[in-house]
Formats: structure tokens, C-alpha cells, sequence
């Protein structure tokens, strides 16, 4: 069933590259500006100050651990973490990491979000199993997140 679509705005320039060691993972920090999501039971934006830590593999795959905040047009907030992973064959991924858009059939984007909600009309998020297949875009991923039955 599908429970959203969320379309998150990445400030890819202002992403911290931390490192790692010779030939192994590497780290970077990159912030979330905002964005917005929309479902049958879920409408609203995503507030600044989220962030994504990606942890890159040798291969250039990428394991990504994200924590934002949602703000429902009714004025709850929802805390969003999720944790992912961003596959493609390293020809491709030495494209995307010189800043090319990709086709869609090119890599694997895809996403466990969990929820933590406090109002009382979004309980029934907290124990919610849901899973997200992304799509990349010049301004950042735009996700489909559908309940798992």
C-alpha cells in the first residue's frame, strides 16, 4: 500500500567529506534543506537540518543513514530515520560521482524508513514496517515509501 512520496532537497556542495582509511570505506555528512511528502494519510515538508551519513565502499556503492524531521499539514511531527543503500556497477557509480544524472535501470536505490510519532492521530506510524525504492535527481532523491502487509 502505498504510504508516500518523498521528495527530499540535498545540499550536495555543502556535504562533508570525513575520509577513511587507504582503500577502505569513507565517510561523508551531507545536509537536508527540506522537501515535502505527500500519501492518502501523510501530507506535509520535511524541515531543515536533516542529514544524510553515507558511508562509501571501495566499490563506490553507498550505505546511507538519514535522520529528518516531518512537519504533517496538520502540524505534527513525525521523526523520520532511515537507513538504505545506493548499488550500481562501478562504471556507472564513477559516472555519478562525476555529477551525471543516471538511468533510472542503472543502480539500486532503496530505503527502510522507521517513524516516530508523539500526536496521538500518527501513533499507528510507530510500529509501521514500510520500505522505499529512489529515484535520483540534480536536487536529491525523490523516494515511493510503501507499508509492507
Amino acid at each position: 500500500m502505498h504510504l508516500m512520496t518523498l521528495t527530499l532537497d540535498v545540499d550536495f556542495a555543502a556535504t562533508l567529506r570525513i575520509g577513511g582509511p587507504a582503500g577502505g570505506d569513507r565517510r561523508s555528512i551531507t545536509p537536508v534543506l527540506g522537501g515535502s511528502f505527500t500519501g492518502a494519510r501523510l501530507n506535509g515538508i520535511v524541515l531543515p537540518g536533516g542529514a544524510d551519513w553515507v558511508l562509501v565502499h571501495p566499490d563506490g556503492s553507498f550505505d546511507i543513514d538519514v535522520r529528518i524531521t516531518l512537519k504533517t499539514n496538520d502540524g505534527a511531527l513525525i521523526d523520520m530515520p532511515y537507513t538504505g543503500a545506493f548499488t550500481a556497477a562501478p562504471d556507472v557509480m564513477r559516472r555519478f560521482y562525476a555529477g551525471e544524472l543516471l538511468g533510472r535501470h542503472e543502480y539500486k536505490l532503496v530505503i527502510r524508513p522507521r517513524f516516530e510519532a508523539g500526536d496521538e492521530r500518527y501513533l499507528w506510524l510507530n510500529n509501521l514496517s514500510a520500505t522505499g525504492v529512489g529515484e535520483q535527481t540534480s536536487s536529491g532523491p525523490v523516494y515511493v515509501i510503501e507499508a509492507d502487509s
